[in-house]
């Protein structure tokens, strides 16, 4: 945009038109200090039986950090020649990769603390800023750094890199009610987790009680017996066909395209329309079977690779039932060794689980898990989309784009 179409009461900047009355600066200029720090010798073991909070990079995750996992001694700060980061600074991680959303990523210093290598810390000017906006424009300013990395193989913000980064500011008034509002999402979002959470174990506790029979729904009592899945199921790996990347890319399409874990692709054609339960043959999350699951629900049109068993329920048994069964089970008894763990056709049919004879309450079981998945889920999706929002907020109030003052 040039001069002449800039609005009355904007102005142009290097990050394109703001309002008049905000400032726009690079960060050296604005902040008091801008260090890192350093990880105490492991060999003394010693050093890490104090009570001096010691902050790593994964431990920033857009919070305030009153703890730390790790605590050092006054002699490691010394020896290591660490500094104290004052309470209300901000951290940012600069190391790490991209991808696992580690570079980049921040948090507020809630009591005193020392850091490692991988976090810096910056210190705002506190007649600039209200903290709480300085670290929301740090939050959003990972986008900036990105780009000043771009066309290099660094793998690491330098302090040179970050107070180079550009910033706009506000009055003060408005910085607060900016700040103001993106805490209030920010509040919303931490709800909904408590409550994912608090609805996950609930779900849990009811997978561990209700498949297992220590708790019967009301109006049956019917009897339980343990059975192998070659009594319960049909396998249907005679559909699977595998197809790699390049081949998947020539065939880009609508239909998923399933692996081990889960959709992998789409592609313009289908092997199965069916509802059927895919576990992994290999590559699957076998050992952590409590917290990820090892078999997973697809309906209609979709294509299988050889990587996971395409499972179905026999007549008159509850296809959803044997899922909630199979999805958390610890099947590690039944994989063969080697580099890879493989759960082979002839071992999954051993598998046992405990089933009621009555397919209605088979079918009730599995209807309740269903309804808490579905309320997980709609959580989830609210979840995201109150995310989404943040994030446009985030780039309206912090760009001028809509003013709040």
């Amino acid at each position: 945009m040039s001069e002449m179409e800039v609005k009355p009461g904007f102005k142009q900047t290097e990050l394109g038109v703001i309002p008049e009355d905000w400032e726009y600066e690079k960060l050296r200029d604005v902040i008091s200090e801008c260090f890192g720090g350093s990880t105490p010798s492991r060999f003394h073991p010693e050093y890490y039986k104090g009570n001096i909070r010691w902050i790593t990079s994964g431990e920033l995750n857009y919070n305030v950090i009153n703890d730390t996992i790790e605590k050092i001694t006054p002699e490691a700060v010394e020896k290591t020649n660490l500094r104290v980061v004052p309470k209300n600074a901000i951290l940012i991680a600069i190391t790490g990769l991209e991808a696992e959303g580690t570079r980049g990523s921040c948090g507020i210093v809630g009591e005193e603390s020392t850091t490692n290598q991988s976090c810096m810390a910056i210190i705002p000017n506190k007649n600039l800023f209200y903290l709480y906006f300085f670290y929301y424009y740090v939050y959003k300013g990972k986008t900036l750094a990105l780009q000043y990395c771009q066309g290099t193989k660094q793998q690491s913000y330098t302090a040179g890199l970050v107070k180079l980064l550009p910033i706009l500011i506000p009055p003060l008034p408005e910085q607060t009610a900016i700040a103001t509002a993106l805490s209030d999402v920010d509040a919303l979002i931490s709800g909904l987790d408590q409550l994912i959470e608090k609805k996950r174990a609930i779900k849990q506790a009811a997978l561990q009680e209700l498949l297992t029979g220590k708790r019967r729904l009301p109006g049956f009592s019917g009897e339980w017996d343990n059975e192998t899945l070659e009594n319960l199921i049909i396998c249907l790996d005679n559909l699977r066909v595998p197809i790699n990347e390049l081949q998947r890319t020539n065939m880009q399409g609508i239909y998923p395209y399933c692996g081990a874990n889960g959709v992998l692709d789409y592609v313009n054609d289908y092997l199965i329309d069916d509802n059927v339960i895919l576990i992994a043959e290999d590559g699957g999350y076998f050992d952590e079977y409590d917290t990820r699951p090892i078999a997973y629900k697809m309906k209609g049109k979709i294509w299988v690779n050889n990587h996971a068993h395409i499972l179905k329920a026999k007549d008159k048994l509850s296809q959803d039932f044997i899922f909630y069964s199979l999805v958390h089970k610890n099947i590690l008894d039944y994989l063969s060794g080697g580099t890879r763990a493989k759960l082979n056709k002839s071992e999954l049919f051993k598998i046992q689980i405990i089933i009621p004879n009555d397919p209605k309450e088979q079918n009730a079981i599995a209807t309740v898990l269903s309804d808490m998945d579905a309320e997980i889920s709609a959580l989830e999706t609210r979840r995201a989309k109150t995310l989404s929002l943040k994030q446009g907020m985030m780039q309206e109030l912090l760009t001028g784009r809509i003013r709040l003052v």
